[in-house]
């Protein structure tokens, strides 16, 4: 029933995270994309009204003109529309989400004895301080070099590829992925909650009082929600990745990481000078160029076969189903039997412990533990690539049950 129970709550969990992160992300887009597409009124009233920018556009049936003044209108709407329950729900939930699912199940996600051997107190230690230096760090170079955007943004650069290198050399490298992503999407929701926010309050209540305001609000929170819209990319694919361990399984998982976010950013910026007007296909080129060095990097391998009978036929090469059966009492029915050790029920509900069991899922364990290398999971229980090699024997001899 606990593991019932965590099933509902990482599936609800997962639902509510990516309906605000749809929210989130959509807001900030759209608003990149109006800020770079407004133009200057023509009408006499408007600029009276300090109006600097505004838009026609065409939705739903209905035809809509937001304008953007040069500072405020000089009576304020009581119903002013604030954006920053969406960059709180999405940073709540997802937190909640890597609790039910990482944290409360540290020695299988957070560890990888072949990285790095912890206890699952000391991991979830490690990953918690991880998201909050993250922001520290951050914090601290835009405080310090804040007065140049060039220095701010080669610092920022230069410490996410650094705390993606030691994510995975701490932790497994799924959970190395996703946490450098939960940094990330850390630092960003708390640019809105300690930066863009009140700087925009202070605004407002300035303008409220009548009294001038001062610039250096507008700048700050400029300069954080630019660094954020350059943030997405790299973490969409961060929390994308745990589907496809080619990326986060590779030997040089860290490289991989770096690439495919450097990757996100400059097509991010290809995006964000095509609605100045501006088309650099080099962005977008040099996005594809990171992509391709990377899947150049991972292409499988060939892989090492096992030494087998002497003679030719397939016959005599043919894997003992003995040993398949060693394997999965070794390597896997701690997770998939029908009373694991390592979990309340079966993962998945996959059973590996009966002979059925494993000629049902040959399709399953040929993809993920030899050709993705996605099982066991942060290889808790240290299976061996010649066990690997010899299941994809197996499986390729046809999957046969018999000795």
């Amino acid at each position: 029933m606990e593991g019932y129970i965590l099933d509902w709550a990482n599936l609800l969990l997962r639902w509510l995270h990516v309906i605000t992160a749809i929210a989130w992300i959509g807001s900030s887009f759209y608003f990149v994309w109006l800020d770079n597409s407004l133009t200057r009124p023509e009408a006499e009233d408007l600029k009276e009204k300090g109006v600097g920018g505004e838009l026609w556009a065409v939705h739903g049936g209905g035809f809509y003109n937001p304008q953007k003044y040069l500072t405020a209108p000089k009576a304020l709407p009581e119903n002013l529309h604030w954006f920053y329950w969406e960059s709180y729900s999405t940073w709540m939930s997802g937190f909640a989400l890597l609790v039910v699912l990482y944290l409360f199940n540290a020695s299988t996600f957070l560890i990888d004895k072949n990285v790095f051997d912890m206890s699952p107190g000391a991991a979830v230690g490690f990953a918690v301080t991880y998201l909050i230096v993250g922001w520290v760090a951050y914090d601290a170079i835009c405080r310090i070099f804040g007065k140049s955007d060039k220095t701010v943004g080669i610092l920022v650069a230069v410490y996410v590829a650094v705390a993606a290198y030691v994510a995975c050399h701490i932790f497994s490298g799924r959970a190395a992925f996703l946490l450098t992503g939960a940094m990330i999407a850390t630092i960003m929701s708390a640019n809105v909650l300690f930066w863009i926010i009140p700087g925009q309050r202070k605004v407002v209540a300035a303008l409220r009082a009548g009294e001038p305001v001062n610039p250096i609000h507008g700048k700050h929170a400029k300069q954080r929600s630019v660094h954020n819209t350059y943030f997405t990319l790299p973490v969409l694919f961060a929390m994308l990745s745990n589907h496809y361990s080619m990326t986060y399984a590779a030997k040089n998982n860290w490289a991989v990481l770096i690439a495919v976010m450097l990757a996100g950013v400059f097509i991010r910026q290809f995006f964000i000078l095509k609605h100045k007007g501006k088309i650099n296909i080099a962005w977008p080129a040099a996005g594809v160029a990171c992509l391709g060095a990377v899947a150049f990097m991972i292409a499988p391998q060939p892989r090492p076969q096992v030494a087998s009978n002497a003679g030719g036929d397939a016959a005599a090469n043919a894997v003992s189903f003995v040993k398949v059966q060693e394997i999965m009492n070794t390597r896997c029915v701690q997770c998939h039997a029908e009373q694991p050790k390592m979990m309340p029920t079966a993962a998945k509900g996959i059973k590996l412990d009966s002979v059925d069991g494993i000629k049902s899922h040959a399709q399953l364990i040929y993809q993920q533990a030899v050709q993705q290398k996605a099982m066991p999971l942060g290889n808790v229980t240290q299976i061996t690539d010649d066990e690997r090699a010899l299941l994809g024997q197996w499986f390729e001899g046809g999957a046969k049950t018999t000795n």
